[in-house]
């Protein structure tokens, strides 16, 4: 008879919650005998790889022990002007891709910018990631039609995008968003268009942690 695989101590959880008010799913994966297990809305990946749930406002939540480093992130923004994750360290940061062409990010961004505003005094951060636009006017057109306050990087090939693990951000969803804790670890990825009431909970949670 084969025993079971014994626990691996200090093996990478990662856990969430079901915001049944929010109506956010959220998938979760465990340590399962050295494998991560995945559950939510898509029935996770076949071969245990954590993934993000594929419905417009599915979240992954990472438990603070078991965070990846987000990777380094430097560039100029859409006025030319230079800016790097890293100046970010010590505060929470929300970073949230965006193209002009996409109609959900038309749709999520007047709730971003709110959320924005009203953060900025709990130490968080916003910043954007634009992506696939040729052409800088368009996006700041964009960034004007929606009184956009924070800085984004321009990535019109998408480069930055494939740095980060793809599931916590699939390059091909846009919009998404990622809430980076104040150690610069990612501590949630949402792939799809999010609302104000969507994200603020999931931002609190990390926002209230100790750093």
């Amino acid at each position: 008879m084969r025993r079971p695989a014994p626990q691996v101590p200090g093996r990478r959880r990662r856990s969430a919650a079901v915001l049944a008010g929010a109506g956010l799913t959220v998938a979760v994966a465990a340590a399962v005998g050295g494998v991560l297990a995945v559950g939510g809305t898509d029935g996770g990946a076949p071969d245990g790889r954590v993934s993000a749930v594929t419905a417009a406002a599915g979240a992954t939540v990472v438990d603070p022990g078991a965070r990846d480093e987000a990777p380094a992130l430097a560039g100029d923004d859409l006025d030319g002007k230079p800016v790097d994750l890293a100046g970010f360290r010590g505060q929470v940061v929300v970073l949230n891709v965006w193209g002009s062409w996409c109609g959900p990010c038309r749709a999520e961004a007047d709730g971003l910018e709110r959320l924005s505003r009203q953060t900025r005094g709990d130490g968080v951060r916003f910043l954007g990631i634009n992506t696939r636009d040729r052409d800088r006017a368009a996006a700041r057109s964009f960034v004007r039609a929606h009184a956009l306050g924070f800085p984004s990087l321009y990535d019109p090939t998408g480069e930055l995008l494939l740095r980060f693990p793809p599931s916590l951000l699939n390059p091909q969803a846009i919009p998404s968003t990622l809430v980076i804790d104040r150690r610069g670890r990612i501590a949630v990825g949402i792939g799809g268009a999010v609302t104000e009431e969507q994200l603020r909970p999931l931002l609190t949670r990390v926002v209230e942690e100790e750093s």
